[in-house]
């Protein structure tokens, strides 16, 4: 008999988790029936019929019927005008939106910025994915008289750039070749050969972050890191413009700047790798 993925998740993720003892005790079968039956619609276009959800939960009837009527009731799944079929509603969608999730990213991300900035006394600014580029959501200065800022709200390319190249790095392949297709030059924009960009990806995902010469200004050395959504794709790229200083002053090492950049990163990533 086929097992059932999500008991088979289940039982994975206890054995890799120190609190699954705690899980475990305080457990509550009706709602994992009803989380069960909203993971199984949202990977479905069409919807199931009834029958099917319990094939596929390997529920019998009396327990997915109840639970469907209460999911219908609070109208997280709607039930198809002929009644055989059942989909998700968008209240989920609309649940997920009431406190938006760009907002609650930057309210983590910049007083981690702020603390970066502060000790590594070199700027940083946060970029995410935005058709076909990247934009500028947070930019934070360093603490001394001068710096690099780039503008909040700056549309910044996607091939050329350090924030770019990590950003590609760090998705599926099909994930990166949509991004690709998106794609529309920005001024400047240096074109590069895809072999030398697969390459490049390569690498980046090897060291775990980009650290090189920018192209777009002299004497300035890009260092850029991906925070990491659950899935471990790239959500954003957070980069530091370093700047060295040529005068009496000692300032952080480009090596200390890195290694602050890339706890920041760390700390704002979801991904935890087992």
């Amino acid at each position: 008999m086929q097992l059932n993925p999500a008991k088979n998740a289940n039982v994975a993720d206890q054995a890799n988790d120190p609190s699954a003892d705690d899980a475990e005790r305080y457990r509550a079968p009706a709602l994992d029936k009803g989380l069960d039956i909203l993971e199984l619609l949202s990977e479905q276009k069409e919807g199931l019929t009834r029958a099917e959800i319990m094939k596929a939960l390997e529920r019998n009837a009396s327990e997915i019927y109840r639970m469907l009527e209460r999911l219908v009731a609070r109208q997280y799944v709607m039930r198809s005008p002929s009644g055989d079929r059942y989909t998700l509603s968008l209240k989920l969608f609309a649940l997920a939106h009431r406190h938006p999730p760009m907002t609650r990213f930057l309210t983590e991300a910049v007083p981690e910025m702020q603390r970066f900035a502060d000790t590594a006394e070199q700027s940083c600014h946060l970029t995410v994915y935005d058709r076909g580029n990247l934009l500028v959501i947070a930019q934070v200065d360093g603490p001394g008289t001068w710096g690099l800022s780039i503008r909040l709200g700056s549309r910044v390319g996607l091939i050329d750039t350090a924030s770019g190249q990590v950003m590609l790095a760090f998705q599926t392949e099909s994930e990166r070749a949509r991004m690709l297709a998106e794609h529309t030059r920005v001024k400047g924009e240096v074109a590069l050969p895809e072999t030398a960009l697969t390459t490049m990806f390569e690498t980046i995902r090897t060291q775990g972050h980009l650290r090189k010469e920018s192209t777009q200004t002299f004497g300035v050395v890009d260092i850029t890191f991906p925070i990491l959504g659950p899935s471990g794709q790239a959500i954003a790229s957070l980069t530091s413009p370093y700047m060295r200083r040529i005068d009496s002053y000692v300032a952080p090492s480009l090596d200390d700047v890195t290694a602050m950049l890339g706890a920041a990163t760390t700390k704002l990533s979801m991904y935890r790798p087992s």
